[in-house]
């Protein structure tokens, strides 16, 4: 029952909505069946499948609103369920940010779905998880590896008349490799939404390759430092770039609040805050990172370009604030695009006379809201260039560096890649502020 198909989704929220007593009613049913296999030193250790199916519901009577969940689908379980979404209501206060519920909407056709990604079975992971084990056996390296995949569907139905749904499938896996002494590490991830380009093996070479030359890390001084950051570096739940693009938010720019905000009131939209270089924006029908193409209310996802040759071009709007501030209510898809150049990472080294290599940015914290600055630690491989090549692996540094400083600060983009279903160049950014060692691997 996971992945249920249009038209027996809708059916079910139809149902819904006929038990529906109150002003506005909304429902929303998602579906996911997924699976995973996990490997430590050298041996799998958990693997496991799970389908959920789950159905929530939201009454409002005016300005009040109520939601209650469920996950069985026999009528007196949906009636009560959309009784206690209800009785929620009639007891929560007014919602001072209350919007209407949207009318029907025109969507993208989705393009976020792969049935050889749904199809994958228990022995597509075990494979895999295998391809990268013996590849790390034969070289007397140890590997922790993780692989999920799944395949979801996501319907919406509202009194208003509002109709939506679509399905999406992904792979995600990201494996780390060590050296026996602990010396040594390496690190690789990637996602996908169809299979078929997934290749453990290539990935697992990668992160073995940095692990097997990250021994024996020499000293450097902490300071200003050319770095070439590899997507790793810029993109993860609480990466540098994610940061910036969530930062594009025009309440908080509004309120005083944001990177955007002007003294005195007003916003930067239009001005001129990066390289010329630095294009951004969201596209759910992208070939190799497609999203979304409604939000959670419904809202439609289209392309929209936020950062233009530099410029501020759009902030988000939730409706919300949209409403308030007599502007256009923005979906964001949760994926975003940011251009680049041609060269690969290994063009980009040979043209670096001096510089450092970055595999990955963690444990990263804020410092100063207003300008993003934040503070983290490289990790997994850190390496010297000189003349072109690498020369030497170095111990990790402490960073402390803001997006907005950085993106003005290029000297070359790598060609795009895809991570965390976003589509990431890497970066070759000089005087990236380095204050102190790390002891960490």
């Amino acid at each position: 029952m996971p992945i249920l198909s249009q038209d027996e989704a809708q059916a079910i929220l139809k149902k819904v909505l006929s038990y529906s007593q109150a002003d506005e009613c909304a429902a929303t049913l998602r579906g996911r069946t997924s699976g995973n296999i996990r490997y430590a030193r050298n041996t799998v250790s958990t693997a496991g499948q799970s389908d959920n199916v789950s159905l929530a519901v939201e009454s409002r009577f005016g300005k009040r609103s109520g939601t209650a969940t469920c996950n069985q689908f026999d009528d007196a379980t949906l009636r009560r369920c959309v009784q206690r979404a209800e009785e929620i209501a009639r007891l929560a206060p007014e919602d001072p940010e209350y919007v209407a519920m949207l009318s029907p909407q025109q969507y993208l056709v989705p393009k976020a779905y792969a049935a050889s990604t749904a199809a994958i079975t228990p022995d597509v992971r075990a494979q895999a998880a295998a391809d990268s084990i013996t590849m790390c056996e034969a070289r007397k390296l140890t590997a922790a590896g993780f692989l999920e995949d799944g395949a979801s569907f996501t319907a919406l139905r509202n009194s208003k008349g509002l109709e939506a749904y679509e399905q999406s499938t992904n792979v995600d896996f990201s494996v780390t490799v060590r050296t026996p002494d602990g010396k040594g590490s390496g690190y690789a991830v990637a996602d996908f939404t169809d299979v078929k380009a997934f290749d453990a093996k290539a990935l697992t070479k990668r992160a073995a390759d940095k692990a097997a030359g990250s021994v024996n890390a020499k000293a450097l001084e902490p300071g200003k430092y050319t770095v070439i950051l590899e997507p790793a570096a810029l993109v993860s739940d609480e990466g540098l770039l994610n940061r910036l693009v969530y930062a594009l938010d025009a309440r908080e720019a509004d309120e005083g609040r944001s990177f955007l905000s002007k003294k005195g009131g007003g916003t930067k939209k239009g001005e001129k805050l990066f390289d010329s270089r630095v294009t951004i924006y969201s596209d759910p029908l992208n070939d190799q990172a497609p999203g979304s193409v409604f939000d959670g209310e419904g809202l439609p996802v289209k392309r929209m370009p936020w950062i233009e040759k530099g410029v501020v071009k759009n902030l988000y709007y939730s409706r919300y604030w949209a409403e308030k501030s007599k502007a256009e209510a923005t979906a964001f898809s949760g994926n975003f695009i940011m251009e680049g150049g041609t060269q690969s990472l290994e063009e980009m080294i040979k043209g670096t006379a001096n510089g450092i290599l970055v595999t990955r940015l963690w444990y990263i914290r804020d410092v100063d809201p207003q300008t993003l600055l934040v503070t983290g630690l490289t990790r997994d491989g850190t390496f010297y260039i000189e003349n072109g090549k690498i020369k030497h692996p170095i111990k990790n540094f402490r960073f402390n560096e803001s997006p907005i400083i950085m993106l003005n600060n290029i000297e070359a983009m790598g060609k795009p890649q895809r991570l965390g279903g976003n589509l990431v160049p890497p970066l070759k950014i000089r005087d990236f502020t380095f204050t102190s060692l790390s002891d960490a691997v």
